[in-house]
């Protein structure tokens, strides 16, 4: 099973921008090569909902509409990153971060498919 370690947040003002990351480690070469990889977030007294996820090759995404056009998810294989790159943040944004992996699944947004989740980065978007 793959480990999952993000980086990336802090506290920004609204406006800003933020780069996160996530690490796999482990069965890296099989597993997050052949895993949907995706982002979800969890504020303060809420559930955790889905952001965005992409594909095992990178050829596609989806995201929450709340961040369309403002986020994007990429990801590196070779390197076995993922990444959300987080534009125009906005107070409503403020949440910890947690990436997963859908082991298996070429594509999905369903929370329920994805079996590895990292800790998770705290990001904090000032008004």
């Amino acid at each position: 099973q793959v480990q999952l370690v993000e980086s990336g947040g802090g506290l920004v003002q609204a406006g800003g921008s933020l780069r996160l990351s996530c690490v796999a480690s482990g069965d890296t070469f099989s597993t997050f090569s052949t895993s949907a990889m995706g982002w979800f977030r969890q504020a303060p007294g809420k559930e955790r909902e889905f952001v965005a996820t992409i594909s095992w090759t990178g050829d596609r995404t989806d995201y929450t509409d709340s961040v369309e056009d403002r986020f994007t998810i990429s990801r590196d294989n070779a390197k076995s990153t993922l990444y959300l790159q987080m534009n125009s943040l906005k107070p409503e944004d403020t949440a910890l971060y947690y990436c997963a992996a859908a082991g298996s699944y070429y594509f999905t947004s369903r929370q329920a498919d994805f079996g590895s989740w990292g800790q998770g980065t705290q990001v904090t978007v000032s008004s």
